[in-house]
């Protein structure tokens, strides 16, 4: 246990499980209070009773547009105000292009793309007003080199990198930090869609990381003195070759 982020109000996105849920659980054990948000309703209150008052439920739909307008109000009006805002729920397609639907292609940009845009667009004008704040955005090394089995996911990342520093450049002379981890491939749910034969190489070549792992990049970015900007951290496993 720890101070490190005492006092400092962390809201996050997907956060009931993996990356999220690791960088919340990180964050609490630093002092922070976290607000942490997700669709699934049964696992926000499991979440919550474990830890107590500085763990915050919000139940947001990001794919709904109404659930996503309302959810830094919401926050706002629950925890006062949003000093990190960790923008890292997401989705995944793998495979070939022809072998996905005009439907999921809509739903992983909506949830990897709009939805961040969105939330960080939402928080600008609180954090701004404040001059201060951090956005963090998990996007992935994917967003980096164009991945052959994963097109759609890939092309969702690259957007993002462009997105976020972007909006780095934008924001940082309102006292706001923007960055991004990216990690490599993550031992959670997302990677359900990998080929099942790249699956399970990794696995087997120890070619994949904990979401802890990535959550403690999360938490040493954020700890910068407010003179240094991390804008972006790959994190791979030592064993993944791209």
């Amino acid at each position: 246990m720890g101070d490190r982020f005492a006092g400092k109000v962390a809201a996050i996105t997907g956060g009931a499980s993996g990356i999220g849920l690791a960088t919340a659980e990180a964050l609490l054990a630093e002092g922070a209070t976290v607000v942490v948000v997700d669709r699934d309703r049964a696992a926000l209150a499991a979440i919550a009773d474990r830890h107590g008052p500085s763990c915050i439920a919000q139940v947001t739909d990001l794919l709904d547009p109404a659930s996503c307008d309302a959810m830094v109000p919401e926050i706002l009006e629950k925890a006062g105000r949003i000093d990190i805002l960790h923008c890292n729920a997401g989705s995944y397609i793998g495979g070939d292009l022809a072998e996905t639907t005009p439907a999921a292609i809509d739903r992983m940009l909506n949830l990897n793309v709009n939805a961040v845009m969105k939330n960080v667009h939402a928080a600008i004008p609180h954090m701004s007003a404040r001059g201060s704040g951090d956005i963090i955005v998990t996007c992935s090394v994917a967003g980096h080199s164009a991945i052959p089995w994963e097109p759609v996911y890939s092309g969702s990342k690259w957007a993002i990198t462009c997105f976020v520093q972007t909006m780095r450049r934008q924001l940082m002379k309102q006292g706001i930090r923007v960055g991004q981890v990216s990690p490599g491939p993550v031992i959670s749910a997302l990677l359900a869609d990998w080929p099942e034969e790249n699956l399970r190489k990794a696995k087997e070549n120890g070619a994949l990381i904990e979401p802890s792992e990535v959550a403690d990049a999360v938490l040493f970015m954020l700890s910068r003195p407010r003179n240094v900007t991390i804008r972006d951290m790959i994190v791979l496993p030592s064993n993944f070759d791209i």
